[in-house]
């Protein structure tokens, strides 16, 4: 018979591991010679970062605090419109072996529709201007590819490829070249003047609508990746990587009884 108790030090977060359903990640484990086993376990509670996010998870984090409570209507919203679309980008970019983040940007773009066309004219799911969309192959004339989310998410993809070749699979700043254009973000770089820059070291000095379109990206993908906690409100930034957990066999304890008792 095992008895399971938490000493939770540092958190407040005992009562989401009993209630966490997944499977908690343990490390290695002490025990005494009482029979308490003491480990340190992943907490369930804590924000999940994609992979290609982790870097400066601390830069972005009250930016997706604030998105999270500002933008919560238009979250869940686009998160309910976007299920359908979601699918069929992430199929497209794993072809093109891309990060499957690059899936939210239609999101930012045109809010899933089709016949969005912003003041400068781009047009569709991916906001794409005619002379990017015919570099790219796709048709602006009576028939408008771009407002095929199939054939515009394709010629994202290659796009992003050119980009990611460009900048050193910066995911990042292929994302800005995506709002200010490959010359917009090589000035950037250029200005500051640093060797191997990624997204936060050039970030001052993009134009703001691309900074906040490069935060809104991050943001969304976080929230997608936490989505469940999102809807509860349970995105806490502040909770810790680990928690320390302990648990005492009983059957220890029933050994030292015997060998003190043995009648």
């Amino acid at each position: 018979m095992i008895i399971i108790f938490f000493i939770i030090g540092f958190t407040t977060s005992a009562k989401n591991i009993i209630e966490f359903k997944g499977d908690i990640n343990y490390s290695d484990s002490t025990k005494d010679s009482s029979g308490v086993i003491t480990t340190m376990v992943k907490n369930p509670a804590r924000v999940v970062y994609p992979s290609v996010l982790r870097e400066h998870r601390d830069e972005s984090a009250d930016y997706i605090k604030q998105y999270a409570h500002k933008q919560r209507d238009f979250i869940i919203y686009m998160f309910s419109r976007g299920k359908n679309y979601f699918p069929k980008a992430a199929k497209i970019f794993t072809e093109f072996a891309l990060p499957t983040e690059l899936q939210m940007l239609p999101a930012l773009e045109s809010n899933f529709h089709a016949d969005a066309v912003s003041s400068a004219g781009a047009v569709g799911y991916w906001q794409f201007m005619s002379e990017l969309a015919h570099d790219y192959g796709l048709k602006t004339g009576k028939v408008d590819e771009r407002k095929n989310f199939n054939k515009s998410t394709i010629a994202a993809a290659k796009f992003f490829r050119d980009q990611l070749d460009y900048f050193d699979d910066d995911l990042l700043l292929a994302v800005a070249a995506f709002n200010c254009g490959t010359g917009g973000v090589r000035s950037a770089i250029k200005k500051a003047n640093v060797s191997d820059p990624d997204f936060w070291d050039v970030k001052q000095y993009l134009p703001k609508e691309t900074r906040l379109f490069v935060m809104k990206f991050i943001a969304l993908n976080v929230i997608s990746a936490n989505y469940h906690k999102f809807l509860h409100r349970k995105l806490n930034f502040d909770e810790p990587g680990l928690v320390q957990l302990a648990y005492k066999d009983s059957s220890v304890a029933d050994i030292n009884t015997t060998a003190q008792n043995p009648l």
